[in-house]
Parts: C-alpha cells; structure tokens; sequence
C-alpha cells in the first residue's frame, strides 16, 4: 500500500536507509530488507541472513545490525582459526629459533680447532 495511509514510510524516503541494504515494503505492509553484496562464505555457512522482515523500521535496523554482526564474528571467528592452523608447532618454532642461532659454519658441518 503505497498511497500514502500506509503506517510505515515509503522504503525509498532519507529516512528509511540502511547502509548496504535495500529496503523493501511488501503489498501486506511488512518491511523487509536484503543485503545488496552477499555475505562471506564463512558467514553465510554460519547463518548470516541477507534477507530479513520486521514489523517496524526500528526492528528492521535492529535485525540488520544483528545480521552485520554475526557475519562479522563468524568472519573473524574463522580467521583465528585458520591462523591457529597455519601457525607452526611449539616444536617446530624451537627448531627454527635453534637455527637462526647456531653460525653457518656449525650447521655445515665444519670444526674450528
């Protein structure tokens, strides 16, 4: 209903923003928004939302920023992970430190008299 006696603000109005989503009023009146880019991998597998619906423009703004936040977390969540994954075992950055402070001529091999 977009004749003007609809309650809720026409979806195009300043008013009616939400950075990165588009906002969408449907025939029955309810608000709904989709996030223009999709969220990560990571977040989408994690349960990050592009499409909500809410009652009002507040708890629209509010289902977003959930949304934001958990895609967020999931992302970085992820990325601890992996750098725990990457990062060498306690022994190997013991065998490495060991070498960077051992001379060249030990590691070689060669005897100084």
């Amino acid at each position: 209903m977009r004749d003007g006696s609809s309650t809720h603000p026409e979806p195009t109005s300043p008013n009616t923003t939400i950075p990165g989503w588009r906002l969408i009023l449907s025939d029955a009146g309810r608000l709904w928004a989709s996030r223009e880019r999709p969220f990560s991998p990571v977040a989408t597998q994690a349960g990050a939302e592009r499409t909500v619906d809410a009652d009002n423009l507040e708890a629209l703004r509010a289902e977003t920023d959930r949304q934001e936040t958990f895609a967020r977390e999931a992302d970085e969540q992820a990325a601890r992970e992996q750098e725990t994954r990457e990062a060498p075992a306690p022994e190997e950055r013991e065998r490495k430190t060991r070498e960077r402070e051992t001379p060249e001529r030990e590691q070689s091999g060669q005897v100084i008299s």
